[in-house]
């Protein structure tokens, strides 16, 4: 009786209802239980009960899609980086391609995808039955649960960044009807299996892999609960290393750009230096995103999932700065110098390779992993330079090699406490007994081979039938002018503002008139249009180049493209010795 009126009593102070506290005062003054009106409190209890489970489910809800909205806000990360890396008459393409992937597939993963990853199951290979175009996600079929409107939003967000990877790998030479049919088959049935291996109820989950006859999971290797199946936590093998070596097999099958290697020596050549504004905000937007891409994982924010995804917060923060500093300080003993476009890999190495192990490992563990994802970026770029493949953004060599290194790190770094803390249903030791690496291995050499075989095919029959790669002259020309209907003309010195209105053909620049006074000329003023920041008191001097000689402006060669001569813009007059800080005069 006294157990009883005490939890009364603590009922209604978590409800406020202070005329049942004084009652339960006054019963437990008296002693006397008749004075109290059990139905009444059970039946306010229940409705207390009801309320809090309904804020729970609210709050996930919430949770998840907030997370789904970060993790597609880093589609905008993905096309700033890119649009930073390529020359910028592909600029608009590479955009496109970024725009078109996200919108592709929401489409796909609608309509197919997310049953072939969440159906049910079919020889724990793929999904059948359940969710053809959201059939079975309807208003108030959650029978007071959720929904599932926000399950498929969040996962619509990762299969477009699965998808968009590859475009980094592709870009400046790929056709782009070749590119929509490659972005529907990987987001509609590529990447959906692999989902289903990993979260769903495949052969490799740690959720739902060959369950028993009460539903309970009974993964690889011993398929018992002494087994936990694979840990990838928010992607590193699912997400990232499908659109890795999915943009690998792309960049092998469309074969380099034009002028990447030299013809005799072989050697890689800088095509172009890049953006590094666009490179940096694209990074930074695509870190703030991973918070919802590995926070958001947890999948839920009520219950100790809340302290999980601090936790995750943590780990992801640490490895990505490691990442950052160790590519920094690498590229100077490496280059001689601190090369920011390093560094910005680095960042997001670190990033991929913490996303399998967020959760199933500590902060110092972190470090480590960031480090040495540094270190796979570094060694996998040279890699692919020797094996001559070209991908203008390494992207393949950040979420690829780098994806493997996370699936890997998590067997080596993981404790059987943490995946307990993390909430994997089984509970054993098999972190400590090095099964847990094992069973990562495994899984990640499942999914390369089932990415690079299926990939490899798509792009081999792609290539066969409507070709991959645009003609030499278009690829020359630049993909927005014969993709987009866009005439090429970059601006000067990356400032943001070209010739004229930034548009310069180049049978309008050879109608350019010389100048016959080779003195030295007064620099127009300060925000000229084509000039940038020169100050108005800088004096610019006289070409230093003789009367009808050529230059290639973007690698410094002689060419018989153009005759240098001062420039005329508004009346006033440049040396064309500055010619070469103004490639918005070359095709290149």
């Amino acid at each position: 009786r006294l157990l009883h009126l005490v939890c009364v009593g603590q009922e209604s102070v978590k409800m406020g209802d202070m005329s049942n506290l004084e009652m339960w005062e006054a019963s437990m003054s008296s002693g006397n239980m008749a004075d109290y009106d059990f139905a009444s409190l059970g039946a306010a209890v229940q409705e207390a009960h009801d309320a809090s489970g309904n804020n729970a489910r609210d709050m996930d809800i919430a949770w998840l899609v907030i997370c789904g909205a970060l993790v597609f806000f880093m589609q905008g990360g993905f096309a700033m980086l890119t649009a930073g890396l390529v020359h910028p008459k592909n600029v608009t393409n590479i955009l496109f391609k970024n725009m078109m992937d996200a919108s592709l597939a929401a489409l796909c993963f609608w309509s197919i995808g997310y049953l072939i990853a969440y159906g049910e199951d079919a020889g724990g290979f793929i999904g059948t039955k359940y969710n053809f175009f959201l059939d079975q996600v309807y208003n108030n079929g959650g029978g007071g649960g959720s929904d599932g409107w926000e399950g498929w939003f969040f996962q619509w967000a990762f299969a477009g960044a699965c998808a968009t990877i590859v475009a980094g790998s592709v870009a400046e030479r790929t056709r782009i009807e070749a590119y929509f049919i490659y972005s529907v088959v990987l987001t509609a049935v590529i990447y959906p299996v692999v989902v289903h291996w990993g979260w769903g109820s495949g052969f490799l989950s740690a959720w739902g892999a060959f369950p028993d006859s009460e539903g309970n999971a009974r993964p690889l290797f011993r398929r018992n609960d002494s087994s936990n199946g694979m840990i990838d936590f928010a992607g590193s093998g699912i997400v990232h290393m499908v659109g890795g070596f999915s943009g690998l097999m792309g960049a092998i099958v469309v074969g380099p750009r034009k002028g990447r290697f030299d013809p005799v020596t072989g050697a890689a050549q800088t095509l172009y230096p890049g953006n590094h504004a666009l490179q940096a905000l694209g990074v930074f937007i695509l870190w703030f995103g991973w918070y919802g891409f590995n926070c958001g994982s947890t999948l839920m924010i009520s219950g100790n999932a809340a302290n999980v995804a601090g936790k995750v917060a943590v780990t992801t923060t640490i490895a990505a700065a490691t990442g950052c500093v160790t590519a920094t300080f690498s590229s100077r003993i490496i280059l001689g110098h601190y090369d920011i476009s390093l560094g910005l890999n680095g960042i997001l190495a670190g990033l991929v390779s913490i996303t399998a192990n967020c959760s199933v490992v500590n902060p110092w563990h972190a470090f480590f992993i960031g480090m040495i994802g540094a270190f796979v970026l570094i060694l996998g770029s040279k890699i692919l330079v020797l094996l001559k493949i070209d991908d203008p953004c390494d992207a393949c060599v950040v979420h690829g090699f780098c994806g493997v290194w996370g699936l890997w790190a998590t067997g080596l770094f993981c404790t059987d406490a943490n995946v307990q803390y993390a909430a994997y249903p089984n509970v054993n030791d098999a972190c400590k007994r090095f099964e847990q690496f094992g069973v990562q291995v495994v899984g990640s050499l499942i999914i390369v081979l089932w990415t690079c075989g299926t990939t490899g095919i798509l792009f081999t029959t792609i290539k066969a039938t409507i070709g991959m790669r645009v003609d030499s002259e278009i690829e020359e020309m630049g993909l927005d002018a014969s993709e987009h209907g866009l005439n090429w003309g970059e601006p000067s010195n990356g400032m943001g503002i070209g010739l004229g209105n930034g548009v310069a053909k180049a049978e309008e620049m050879a109608d350019v008139k010389p100048v016959q006074s080779s003195a030295p000329m007064q620099a127009p003023p300060m925000g000229m249009p084509g000039f940038g920041s020169v100050p108005p008191a800088m004096t610019l001097p006289a070409p230093p180049m003789q009367p009808g000689m050529q230059l290639y402006p973007q690698q410094g060669m002689v060419s018989p493209r153009f005759t240098l001569a001062p420039l005329v813009f508004d009346d006033k007059q440049t040396s064309s010795s500055d010619f070469t800080s103004y490639q918005s005069l070359a095709p290149h």
